[in-house]
């Protein structure tokens, strides 16, 4: 499995998702503010992977001194916070590097070393808990069948193995014929530069289609189930995912296809009982007029760009996590995983 990030000689070092497929550049970072900087232009992305990196961030301010006093670790943290805000993992992760601060501040060699190591558990114990995904979502799926995935949510989303694209590799690693159809996930394209990438490199069958003919493939009876990731988890089970994840799921819906949502517990957000409170993500209009150097509409062009939207429980067949495959009453069986 390639490398997404890595803690190395006390620098974090991530692969520019930004530059897939044509070019696997690494960047080494050296200051928590560079690391801050890579998750908001997306070098790394996805709710897990976006956790991970801020944990490593927090790390690499404290060992550098960077953080001396409760008012810069707290100036830290608001940083990291401010980069992702629909990602929930992000702000778990936060939460955790918060805890030891308070826990170790009075002896600042061992919250060095506590904040370390509390980063390089996360980023093991992501990958453990993203097979464990695979493991209970895998028996969804049947040999032959043809799974459609929304955006990236494998190796590159996570610390590795994935959490939607963790699924079908299971079921691939089960000896069951896995075919996949990657939407291109328009603007970013993280479908077809990042989805068609992974699974190319693990000889697993991919076709690359354009958002749009998702509902096309459906009524010729071309995909037989959809799973995708999730950035937050509400208590009821809306999901928030890249945007025009809910468009398909209305589409699987209305043609009888099992639409999945597969996500670890750290991006439930247990305190929001509905969708309605999940803050979407506004990103800039430079990413829908232009794609790296080519401009395809006028610079002066009004842009709407979301980052993401709500898929409403209803619309959910189940929810795949490391502990157990959950369907409805989301609610009741949500609060149970917390138990």
């Amino acid at each position: 499995m390639y490398p997404v990030i890595e803690w190395k000689e006390n620098k974090v070092i991530m692969l520019d998702q930004r530059l897939l497929p044509q070019e696997e550049k690494f960047i080494i970072h050296s200051h928590y503010t560079e690391v801050a900087r890579s998750i908001k232009n997306m070098v790394i992305r996805g709710a897990p992977a976006i956790g991970v990196a801020a944990a490593m961030g927090v790390a690499l301010g404290v060992l550098n001194g960077e953080a001396e006093t409760e008012q810069d670790y707290q100036r830290m943290l608001s940083l990291f916070s401010r980069t992702r805000p629909t990602a929930i993992n992000l702000f778990w992760a936060l939460d955790k590097m918060r805890n030891l601060y308070y826990r170790f501040k009075n002896n600042p060699e061992e919250l060095k070393q506590k904040v370390i190591e509390e980063a390089l558990t996360m980023d093991r114990e992501d990958v453990v808990t993203n097979k464990k995904i695979g493991r209970n979502g895998e028996c969804l799926l049947r040999s032959g069948q043809t799974v459609l995935t929304h955006c990236n949510a494998g190796a590159l989303a996570t610390a590795g193995y994935g959490t939607a694209l963790g699924v079908i590799r299971a079921a691939v690693e089960n000896r069951k014929k896995i075919s996949v159809i990657a939407g291109e996930t328009r603007p970013y394209l993280q479908g077809a530069r990042l989805t068609v990438w992974e699974l190319q490199r693990d000889h697993i069958p991919v076709t690359l289609v354009t958002d749009n003919s998702a509902g096309y493939l459906m009524s010729k009876g071309k995909i037989d189930a959809v799973i995708v990731g999730a950035d937050r988890i509400a208590l009821n089970g809306d999901t928030a995912n890249k945007i025009g994840t809910y468009s398909i799921a209305v589409l699987a819906k209305f043609h009888h296809i099992p639409f999945y949502v597969a996500a670890p517990i750290s991006t439930i957000d247990f305190s929001l009982e509905s969708g309605k409170d999940i803050p979407i993500e506004e990103r800039g209009k430079e990413e829908v007029i232009r794609f790296r150097d080519q401009i395809i509409a006028s610079p002066e062009t009004k842009v709407i760009n979301p980052g993401f939207d709500i898929t409403p429980y209803r619309l959910i067949t189940a929810i795949i996590t490391e502990k157990k495959v959950i369907y409805p009453d989301y609610k009741s069986e949500i609060r149970r995983l917390s138990e």
